[in-house]
């Protein structure tokens, strides 16, 4: 069992007592809306990478799915510091959730009370060890993304992950690391918890935010840094024969950061290794994650630590 300190609604409260009534709404429901932030050791100590930007996109998820909340975004951010300084923690993964619990039933949410929890985690490398240097095998899944109009995909909610659960298990069940998600149309979306970027003959390209995928905040990193490396980057419908014929291909994301893709449905993407235009791109954001790179974006948010050397 875990000896951090999780922060609800205000208060730490130990590990074993974070807990929620088997009655509560999002256990029957699926109503939750979460974020994944890291928390990065750097050399002038911990730092949490795009922090605002997290915990505004989970404003807005919580406004999308009507859940009032009772925190500013400035008192969330404060969580989320507290929380790496409480727990003396040099790096973590922070994973902030707002979830309807109370003791009703019933899909009518309004009775149910939303209760917010920041929750400390150390998490390694998301899609594998070597992930970031050697580069993934993945498959184009048999699931698709929800259609523009049955669930809400700019909205990071706990209910929204349902058919990635069954995209992923369909790619570890058949030997791959991860799966490729098409939209409701057939085009490339994303994968089951990650953004995807090709690159052929210089341009990198993505699925629009039309294209049924969540708004990646590791994403708008990728097309920034890109775009300041002097690559052309297009955001358009992308089909799915693409994947077969990219020079180069990573997935992003907080979790899976920048992850190469080195073969899709067996067939190998460019030299079936991480690729020159990939490795650029995940120099600059990893530098500036872990503190080795000047942060000229401004996107990390220090931490007040009580780690000692």
């Amino acid at each position: 069992m875990s000896t951090h300190k999780i922060w609800r609604d205000g208060t730490f409260v130990d590990w074993q007592d974070a807990t929620i009534h088997v009655m509560s709404h999002v256990v029957h429901y699926g109503s939750s809306v979460f974020e994944g932030i890291r928390c990065y050791d750097t050399p002038d100590g911990p730092a949490i990478f795009r922090l605002q930007d997290h915990m505004r996109r989970f404003l807005d998820s919580c406004r999308i799915y009507r859940m009032p909340m009772q925190h500013s975004l400035a008192d969330l951010m404060a969580a989320c510091s507290d929380v790496v300084s409480e727990n003396e923690l040099a790096a973590c993964y922070l994973r902030p959730v707002a979830l309807r619990t109370g003791e009703e039933m019933g899909v009518l949410p309004f009775k149910a009370p939303v209760e917010t929890f920041v929750i400390p985690w150390i998490w390694g490398r998301y899609l594998g060890h070597e992930a970031l240097e050697a580069g993934v095998d993945v498959c184009v899944s048999s699931w698709r993304r929800p259609a523009p109009d049955t669930m809400p995909t700019l909205a990071k909610a706990g209910g929204n992950y349902l058919n990635s659960q069954l995209s992923k298990i369909e790619a570890r069940g058949n030997g791959y690391v991860e799966g490729i998600m098409l939209d409701s149309f057939g085009f490339v979306a994303e994968g089951s918890g990650e953004n995807l970027f090709i690159v052929r003959d210089g341009t990198l390209y993505t699925s629009t935010i039309s294209s049924s995928i969540l708004n990646g905040i590791t994403r708008d990193c990728v097309i920034r840094i890109a775009k300041d490396l002097g690559y052309a980057v297009s955001e358009q419908s992308i089909p799915r024969e693409m994947l077969y014929i990219a020079d180069e291909a990573f997935f992003s994301g907080t979790a899976a950061e920048l992850t190469p893709i080195r073969s899709v449905d067996k067939q190998e993407v460019g030299t079936g290794k991480p690729g020159p235009i990939t490795l650029a791109i995940q120099e600059v954001y990893m530098g500036i994650a872990t503190g080795k790179m000047p942060d000229r974006y401004g996107w990390l948010t220090r931490v007040e630590s009580r780690v000692t050397a």
